[in-house]
């Protein structure tokens, strides 16, 4: 009996029995589409992970730190393993750090929380200096606009795409997590007053004082301006509020023009997180928050970062944080794939518990196309035909669901943004869909191996006697 002939016959045998070829078929789509989706989930965080290591500048990245200084909103003291250290990144640093073989660019980085106002909205984001060949080497994608004019003179300003979300208005408190709407300015072309001064502006009383001690230590009112600086975009991360990225809750600017303006405010104070003498005197030189640090090549990451640990600083490289979220991503995905795989099991049981049925049903037809010389080898081979075709038409169609289904998913979660994720929070590849056809006709195949041997083993004469 050729192929062509155990094919039309086995589609024609799954036709004569069509409510119960569905509801097989229905067990495997159901199986496919849990495994599918549940292995997509892992996968997109996965993915997410990736481009937030591509935005953080990539596996051949280092992110140097050492004593504190500036002020962010995230910690960058490195591992928990090591001590914290007791030396600044000034621009000595900067210059030992640059002559370390296979480096090829260390570029200083300055953060500090910044309060802005514009009209009756008050907003705050994290400010980010970065020099030319820093911001260049961050590959900002930007939806309009270009990167900051180094020596301008004037603060120009990136915005993530996230800062208009960080606006609110003064006099109700609402903004864009109450609301839902954006704030009515226009952060390309309007110009925004941003405030360094955080600790001014805080004891500010709102009458152009402050609340001080005096001699004898009771509270004395003393005038104090703080300082509003004029600023414009340059241009603007791309993305909506609802598209998270690794840039999302940024204002980079240029790191010289941010000095300049900070040591002239300042002029005979302390500039917010900067270190100070014993005497609680500026220090004399500027100290950045962290430096960047770029490698000519991924295979020279760990013996830079090596060397610049035995310099004294904290280290922190995107290759060993992506090789340790690898690990618990893989067990994500095993529990994940685990959960689906059981409704496929489910479904196998469904497959062998059809193609018993068919053997009871068709076993003088078996008894029949024996004796007509028909070898047990092809009785074996149309049994597993018909059930790896369940398993073929289930998995096709349960791939079909899982693409449904990941679209919901990532529309009700706003494309990852609900959830905090760079991305889509379902990811399924072209891998997974061949994998997971291949998977459910396996299942198919193995589930119709013991029925088809029962089909092979009886008796050509009993079969046919049989009612």
């Amino acid at each position: 009996m050729s192929w062509i002939d155990l094919l039309r016959m086995s589609g024609s045998n799954l036709k004569r029995r069509k409510l119960r070829t569905f509801l097989t078929v229905l067990g495997v789509i159901i199986g496919t589409a849990s495994i599918v989706v549940m292995i997509s989930l892992g996968l997109g965080l996965q993915e997410s992970l990736y481009r937030e290591v591509e935005n953080s500048g990539g596996l051949t990245s280092i992110k140097v730190t050492g004593a504190g200084a500036g002020e962010s909103m995230f910690s960058y003291s490195g591992s928990e393993s090591e001590e914290e250290s007791k030396k600044y990144i000034n621009d000595q640093a900067l210059t030992e750090l640059a002559g370390i073989e296979h480096v090829t660019i260390a570029s200083p980085v300055y953060e500090m929380w910044v309060n802005m106002i514009k009209g009756n909205y008050e907003g705050s984001g994290q400010l980010v200096g970065m020099t030319p060949e820093g911001l260049a080497a961050k590959n900002i994608p930007l939806g309009e606009g270009r990167l900051p004019t180094p020596g301008s003179g004037t603060l120009e300003l990136v915005y993530g795409n996230g800062i208009p979300t960080m606006f609110y208005e003064k006099g109700t408190g609402n903004g864009y997590y109450e609301t839902m709407e954006l704030p009515d300015i226009d952060f390309l072309h309007d110009s925004i007053f941003m405030i360094l001064d955080q600790d001014g502006y805080y004891n500010n009383t709102g009458d152009g004082l402050s609340m001080g001690e005096d001699e004898n230590g009771g509270q004395q009112a003393k005038s104090q301006t703080v300082q509003k600086h004029v600023v414009r975009a340059s241009g603007m991360v791309k993305g909506g509020p609802e598209e998270y990225n690794a840039n999302y809750y940024y204002i980079y600017c240029d790191l010289d023009t941010l000095k300049q303006i900070l040591k002239k405010e300042f002029s005979g104070r302390v500039i917010p997180g900067q270190p100070t003498t014993k005497s609680g005197k500026p220090y004399k030189e500027f100290c950045y928050s962290y430096a960047q640090v770029n490698v000519d090549d991924i295979a020279n990451v760990d013996t830079v970062a090596a060397v610049i640990r035995e310099m004294g600083y904290n280290v922190e490289t995107n290759a060993e944080y992506l090789n340790s979220m690898k690990s618990q991503f893989a067990i994500i995905q095993a529990v994940l794939g685990g959960i689906g795989a059981v409704s496929l099991f489910v479904a196998a049981i469904g497959i062998a518990n059809t193609m018993m049925m068919s053997i009871y049903e068709r076993t003088k037809e078996i008894g029949v196309i024996k004796v007509l010389g028909c070898s047990l080898k092809n009785i074996r081979q149309m049994f597993l035909l018909e059930a790896a075709f369940i398993g073929l038409i289930g998995g096709a169609v349960g791939n079909v669901l899982s693409f449904l289904m990941s679209a919901v998913i990532n529309f009700l979660t706003g494309n990852g943004a609900a959830m905090g994720f760079d991305g889509n929070i379902s990811y399924i590849p072209a891998w997974l869909v061949l994998l997971s056809m291949g998977f459910a006709m396996l299942v198919g195949v193995i589930a119709g191996y013991f029925p088809a041997l029962r089909a092979m083993k009886l008796s050509p004469l009993a079969a046919i006697r049989n009612e």
